[in-house]
């Protein structure tokens, strides 16, 4: 028996009988859009696992001829790969992007059967989030925000850190199909917790990597060589995650250590201030992280990397 049409309860449970996840991997069908830096290695991941795939084809994809030599068939229909999947996870740029894949004309919510679930791991503004899940509820189907932490080297490794919100007994039906490609899997509390949590978390990480570009622009005007900058923090109370991950560019100029561009992070900060304006909270810090992501994405373009802020602010930046 399938659930009904009928938009369900915010608090109803998910995990009836006829829940379309199973023990088997092989009986649970998972569709994909965004097989982008990190979605690509979810999905190598869940391919590992035994798990069919179908993938929307798009041109901001990776290669996908690895997946497809796996078993993973490609479709261009929004609507054909909701029909033919039990649950479809996102992994898309921000809001504007979830909201047309999933309700746009010939969306998912288009294919999508009841009792299905959409699983999204995209970074985006809760708001928003809570307006696709009750749509996706609207039509008997379920709903969890499951943003990620950590870089596309962690998801080629499966040890992506995934921070939900939604309902707790759906969460533990999905764990399985999660656990494939996350080492830590946080419940956050309701729908669009996890987004909150994701945009916190980047305010947080961004900001410090952008406090250590700046001071690093500093000291090079300052004659502080690189080296004993990087050795000082690191040994004092600069030290730890941000660092570590702008200390490639920072000797070597290699951007590696961070593969996330600056236009991501300026839109990731930009849902950052939103949220807070509408909480209430002071974002005085945070506008000011903004206005220096803006900056030097203007300098630096759209494929720049956020490590290249410290060359962006330094003696060679045009002003």
């Amino acid at each position: 028996m399938r659930c009904s049409n009928r938009a369900p309860r915010r608090n109803r449970s998910c995990c009836a009988p006829d829940h379309p996840i199973s023990g088997d991997p092989m009986t649970t069908t998972i569709g994909m859009v965004g097989i982008g830096l990190m979605g690509h290695g979810i999905a190598t991941n869940l391919a590992k696992h035994g798990h069919k795939l179908v993938l929307f084809e798009h041109v901001g994809n990776q290669p996908l001829d690895a997946l497809t030599a796996a078993g993973a068939v490609t479709v261009r229909s929004l609507r054909e790969l909701g029909s033919r999947s039990d649950v479809v996870i996102l992994v898309l740029t921000g809001s504007p992007q979830v909201e047309a894949v999933v309700m746009g004309d010939d969306g998912i919510l288009a294919g999508l059967r009841p009792g299905s679930i959409v699983i999204d791991c995209s970074t985006a503004m809760p708001s928003s989030t809570i307006q696709v899940a009750q749509a996706v509820e609207a039509v008997g189907c379920h709903f969890l925000d499951a943003p990620m932490t950590r870089t596309p080297k962690e998801a080629a490794e499966g040890r992506l850190n995934l921070l939900v919100g939604g309902d707790t007994e759906l969460l533990e039906r999905c764990r399985p199909i999660l656990r494939c490609f996350a080492e830590n899997i946080t419940h956050m509390g309701p729908l669009g917790a996890g987004h909150s949590m994701k945009l916190l978390h980047n305010y947080v990480s961004l900001g410090m990597v952008a406090l250590l570009s700046e001071a690093a622009a500093c000291a090079q005007r300052s004659r502080v060589g690189a080296e004993a900058f990087v050795q000082v923090l690191a040994t004092g109370g600069g030290g730890g995650i941000a660092l570590e991950r702008v200390k490639p560019y920072l000797l070597a100029q290699d951007p590696s250590g961070l593969r996330f561009s600056i236009a991501n992070a300026a839109k990731d900060l930009g849902y950052y201030n939103a949220m807070a304006e509408t909480a209430g909270a002071p974002n005085d810090i945070a506008a000011a992280v903004l206005g220096t992501l803006e900056s030097a994405l203007a300098k630096g373009g759209n494929q720049a990397l956020v490590p290249e802020l410290v060359s962006l602010l330094g003696p060679s930046a045009k002003r």
